[in-house]
């Protein structure tokens, strides 16, 4: 039997204390859960099957290698390896300096290349570098002002580049639950952000071309059923 967790966090998903409206904390709770952030299916891609669906995922979402990806919120670089496997250069971006660090050992352990910065998804710190794919997976939650963050991955893309955004709503309006670090529950998006109002933040900047990609049941990809929205927003710059 899979455990379920009312408030799922998967790969990768941190936020920066710094600038002001971001609750302290949330960078040192990412960082001290780097050690056992893969032991969630979904997260480590451990079984064989997990793997494989992501894999596919990423195959159908991405253009021909190889192909400049910039992975928001990396994390431990699970999906990041996926793709450089599939023949792709790709940068990963996370807040959490122990995330980082697990993600330059795993590539380090698969002999593949791959760069790793520690820094604000809000604006990672990749300069005036263009991408063919901006992918982030279940990090939007975790922003204070998520639209910007939106803003600056749009316009990281090269032409006719393309904005992923592996999504979903995990506690739905009036649910119980305790905020992950106190102050979180003043997040715009706490708690996730469905599939409407994503696409409505996201198709005035690429021009109305968006689609939705439901993914809650494919249980291959999360280790079990799942019960909340979880979606794949894709939008083409």
């Amino acid at each position: 039997m899979t455990e379920r967790r009312a408030d799922p966090r998967p790969s990768g998903r941190r936020a920066d204390p710094g600038p002001p409206g971001r609750p302290a904390g949330i960078a040192a709770y990412w960082d001290a859960a780097a050690e056992s952030f893969d032991d969630e299916p979904d997260h480590g891609l451990r079984a064989d099957r997990t793997r494989a669906a992501w894999a596919r995922l990423l195959r159908s979402w991405s253009p021909a290698a190889p192909a400049g990806v910039l992975d928001v919120g990396c994390g431990t670089g699970s999906l990041s390896l996926l793709l450089a496997e599939d023949g792709h250069r790709v940068t990963g971006v996370d807040l959490a300096p122990r995330m980082v660090g697990r993600a330059r050992a795993k590539f380090a352990a698969a002999g593949l290349a791959g760069r790793f910065l520690t820094g604000d998804a809000t604006h990672p710190p990749t300069g005036e570098e263009r991408f063919d794919v901006v992918l982030s997976r279940h990090l939007v939650w975790t922003l204070p002002d998520p639209e910007a963050a939106l803003r600056d991955w749009v316009g990281r893309l090269r032409p006719g580049g393309r904005l992923v955004l592996v999504e979903g709503r995990w506690r739905q309006a009036g649910a119980e639950g305790v905020p992950y670090v106190a102050g979180a529950e003043a997040l715009p998006w706490s708690g996730g952000v469905g599939a409407d109002d994503l696409a409505a933040a996201v198709r005035p900047l690429v021009g109305g071309r968006v689609r939705v990609e439901p993914l809650s049941g494919e249980a291959e990809l999360w280790g079990g059923p799942v019960d909340d929205e979880r979606y794949a927003l894709i939008a083409d710059g």
